[in-house]
């Protein structure tokens, strides 16, 4: 077999594997192949896979109305619950949560194929711009959103839907997220993210302002002087930091930095990548940098996580995926330290592990990995710069059952909220519903308004 130079190395592979290694994950579906795979629905009453969605789409309708040859209707029912349901098509868990609950599987073992289904109907509605809503009369409220992810765009959307006027502000130069900087590339081709967000967009009633971030450029006082309300998704600012002898060597890189440096790059050749790759983690994260630096050219690609495999928290599916690309996972390891030659890593050492009363330790027997890159996917934290006095749970904001905040006017979701299932539907479904639940309270502040007048 061919041996890999060691070190960082940008095009380790010709044009044509690229082309392959980063293709469509789950291709499209054809019309008669969405056709078969609707048939396969029961169309349940009490239906478990809608129950199974945070977002509650109507599962069985939007199924039987592609069965019906109507795939405009059916993108329409996702859209209605899950305005960025094309993408959670592509990348949330089915598997854990609408399919594994499918009755198909008690007989068959096997689950109509939801998320595709979804894929199907959606993309349909986006590539031919159908769309589906547009604003109610105006309010003439205006509302800041905090965050061009999957919570800041459907709390817009939603807001828009019922006449309010939204700036959103994001710190990135594109608006998406996590969805446009954080999805391995294979599973969002073809520029996805950012056609969804102009479909989200184009209900109109949003502007997006690029490049302006809480804390560094504006505060939430200012934002609450401006508007009438504020929703914060702005997602977890910080990355975790591996704090090990040698954690800044030359080498050790972010694996958020990593996957996103990777989506935007114009070409996959021009992402430098070791021949040994070692990631340090046990997400979706960790998973799909690891994924992505074998589809780069790695020679050798190994995930270590501290603790066993029923405790990661990336899904069953993922790591057999990862497994099938030819990665190399290994549990009950953390790292201890990170060696390096002239400047640049060379390899890991890392710790068994082992759980004790409870806890997990260390056994003090250790095990060295040879790395020219390590990736750290050890987490995310909430950068509170700019939040004020913001009440924060568990590392993140505190919210009631409606998004609301611990003040008033402000309200939270997604990754920054406390609560959240670390999902792009969960995200989804709280922006809409902190949504919904700003609309009310402008409604009734509305009404206040005139009634002193």
């Amino acid at each position: 077999m061919r041996r890999l130079e060691p070190g960082l190395k940008a095009g380790r592979l010709d044009a044509a594997d690229y082309a392959k290694n980063f293709s469509d994950l789950h291709p499209r579906l054809g019309d008669h192949e969405a056709l078969v795979a609707s048939d396969r629905c029961y169309f349940c009453h009490d239906a478990p896979c809608m129950t199974a969605c945070p977002t509650s789409i109507d599962i069985p309708l939007f199924i039987r109305q592609i069965a019906t040859g109507n795939p405009m209707g059916s993108a329409k029912t996702i859209f209605d619950q899950n305005i960025l349901g094309g993408m959670c098509a592509r990348v949330c868990p089915t598997e854990t949560l609408c399919e594994e609950a499918c009755v198909r599987n008690t007989a068959e073992e096997r689950p109509v194929e939801i998320g595709r289904l979804q894929r199907y109907a959606t993309d349909v509605a986006i590539d031919e711009g159908r769309q589906f809503y547009t604003p109610a009369a105006a309010s003439g409220k205006k509302v800041a959103v905090v965050g061009a992810g999957p919570a800041g765009l459907a709390c817009a959307h939603r807001l828009a839907m019922n006449g309010h006027y939204v700036t959103i502000y994001d710190h990135k130069e594109k608006a998406g997220g996590l969805n446009e900087y954080g999805i391995a590339a294979y599973k969002t081709t073809n520029d996805f993210a950012q056609r969804e967000v102009d479909y989200v967009l184009s209900i109109g009633n949003i502007d997006v302002v690029n490049g302006e971030m809480i804390g560094r450029d504006f505060t939430l006082a200012d934002l609450q002087s401006k508007f009438d309300a504020v929703f914060l998704g702005a997602g977890l600012g910080n990355v975790n930091a591996l704090n090990i002898p040698g954690a800044h060597i030359n080498g050790v890189t972010d694996a958020v930095e990593f996957i996103a440096n990777l989506r935007e790059a114009t070409s996959k050749g021009d992402v430098p990548v070791g021949r040994d790759v070692v990631v340090i983690g046990g997400g979706m994260t960790a998973i799909d940098a690891a994924v992505q630096a074998k589809l780069l050219g790695a020679e050798n690609v190994t995930i270590c996580y501290r603790r066993g495999k029923e405790h990661m928290n990336a899904s069953e599916f993922e790591q057999d995926l990862a497994a099938s690309k030819g990665v190399h996972i290994r549990h009950w390891l953390q790292p201890k330290d990170v060696a390096h030659h002239h400047g640049h890593v060379s390899a890991i050492t890392l710790e068994y592990t082992h759980v004790e009363s409870g806890l997990m330790k260390g056994t003090g027997h250790t095990v060295e990995i040879k790395a020219d890159q390590i990736l750290v996917a050890i987490g995310q934290k909430l950068d509170a710069l700019g939040l004020d006095n913001l009440k924060i749970e568990g590392g993140k904001i505190a919210i009631d059952a409606e998004g609301r905040t611990s003040i008033p006017g402000v309200w939270a979701g997604g990754d920054c909220a406390f609560g959240g299932q670390d999902l792009t539907v969960s995200a989804v479904a709280m922006g809409r519903d902190a949504a919904e639940s700003i609309n009310r309270s402008l409604a009734v502040s509305s009404a206040g308004a005139s009634a002193v007048a």
